[in-house]
């Protein structure tokens, strides 16, 4: 796999929230905060190897409204029936962006 292939696709599809789904839960849309809680994830950097193992950026926490807040992405094929297994690779690949409250994870 190329990582830093699926890191690029990561970083852009979390930068813009566009090349991927975005899922956002319950626990989100109830703080009513969706706008600051997506601008905050799109501006999140602090990758480091406590949490980012695998140099993907595919997961991160942010401390936001006193609340914990996860996203994570997931890979399925293109109909979203199945996880991908390549990752690197947009054309059979499609991007799942989860945004939700550490509480619900």
């Amino acid at each position: 796999m190329n990582t830093t292939k699926i890191r690029e696709l990561n970083d852009q599809a979390r930068q813009t929230l566009s090349g991927c789904r975005v899922m956002v839960t319950q626990g989100i849309q109830q703080l009513d905060r969706l706008n600051a809680i997506l601008s905050a994830v799109r501006e999140f950097n602090n990758f480091n190897s406590s949490n980012d193992p695998y140099g993907e950026h595919d997961f991160g926490k942010i401390e936001l409204f006193s609340e914990t807040v996860f996203w994570k992405f997931d890979y399925y094929y293109l109909a979203l029936e199945y996880g991908s297994e390549d990752p690197s690779d947009p054309a059979v690949t499609q991007r799942v962006l989860t945004i939700m409250l550490a509480s619900e994870y």
